[in-house]
């Protein structure tokens, strides 16, 4: 079958030729239709996350959206090493499975279902969103972030604040019903962070009750001292940690700001949250793709030009077609 190869760890993928899988006990045959380039699925192909099996050549991808062999359309993830999901066919236990509504297509669901999974488990599973709730989204103009921004409102959160960089980018989420704090915390805004914690000051005063944080560094460390700085009354914020786009691994956790406020810190992912909760998780998107009218930018190629796009931009979301 034709596949994009990896061949050693940290090597980009090439277009080849593996041999097909064959299905065992506990274990089914997919045939792949589409697959998202996401950083998991990045991470996990080349080995550096920790949940690769680091066996190689093998094929790459770890999620993806195909048919079994009695003709369900499923979303899949995790398939069976050395069988990735970028390949005419995978080898899938059944309960990494989950069923694709006939409403939602191949390229959506490939596209939708791990960064719209990521923000629906931390506000349900993790952060325990209640209705009217006010949410921050640190880290709003990734793909994961946008999703979120939709996703919260979907469920019923009263206000969304939406944080990032980009401006422009932030004032496009107010067609979600977002509104926007930009920040530039780099040395060419002296002023930057300052304005940034004025801001979180003044909003976390008016009330927040759940950050969701695809950053880390800077901006996160910001917003907990600013939860300590102006919450009152012992009134609980929960931060949900989902990402690390800063590339900032670290930060400095004051104990005062843990001593001086009712913060609750907490991650959101695997291992933090039961695998089939997370799968529940992705079921709960798809059914809500229609009715929210959730929106995720794509672009498509075909499995021949791996090479040329295994490094494609994250925005927006590439999505591999395998026939």
């Amino acid at each position: 079958m034709k596949a994009a190869i990896i061949t050693a760890p940290g090597r980009t993928p090439v277009y080849g030729d593996f041999q097909e899988p064959a299905a065992t006990e506990g274990t089914d045959v997919i045939t792949v239709n589409a697959a998202a380039l996401s950083q998991f699925s990045k991470w996990r192909s080349s080995g550096s996350h920790y949940s690769s099996e680091g066996l190689f050549p093998s094929v790459a991808g770890a999620d993806g959206v195909g048919r079994t062999a009695e003709g369900r359309r499923v979303y899949f993830v995790l398939p069976e090493a050395p069988f990735g999901a970028l390949g005419e066919k995978s080898l899938v236990h059944p309960g990494r499975c989950v069923e694709v509504p006939d409403a939602v297509d191949d390229i959506t669901a490939a596209a939708i279902a791990n960064p719209g999974m990521s923000s629906w488990a931390a506000l349900i599973e993790r952060a325990r969103l209640q209705p009217g709730e006010t949410v921050l989204i640190n880290g709003a103009t990734g793909t994961a972030g946008r999703l979120a921004v939709q996703i919260a409102k979907h469920l019923g959160a009263g206000r969304v604040i939406a944080t990032g960089r980009n401006a422009d980018e932030l004032r496009a989420l107010a067609a979600f019903g977002a509104e926007a704090i930009p920040f530039a915390l780099d040395s060419a805004h002296p002023l930057g962070a300052e304005q940034y914690e004025e801001a979180l000051i003044a909003e976390f005063s008016r009330g927040i009750d759940v950050v969701v944080d695809y950053l880390w560094g800077q901006s996160a460390k910001m917003i907990i001292s600013a939860i300590a700085k102006s919450v009152e009354d012992a009134h609980p914020v929960r931060f949900v940690h989902v990402g690390g786009a800063s590339r900032e691994d670290f930060i400095e956790l004051p104990g005062a700001a843990l001593r001086s406020s009712a913060i609750q810190l907490m991650g959101s992912g695997v291992k933090s949250i039961p695998f089939r909760s997370l799968l529940d998780s992705i079921g709960n998107v798809f059914a809500a793709v229609v009715p929210a009218q959730l929106q995720i930018a794509t672009t498509i190629a075909p499995l021949s030009s791996i090479a040329e796009t295994w490094d494609a931009p994250a925005k927006p979301r590439v999505v591999v077609t395998i026939r």
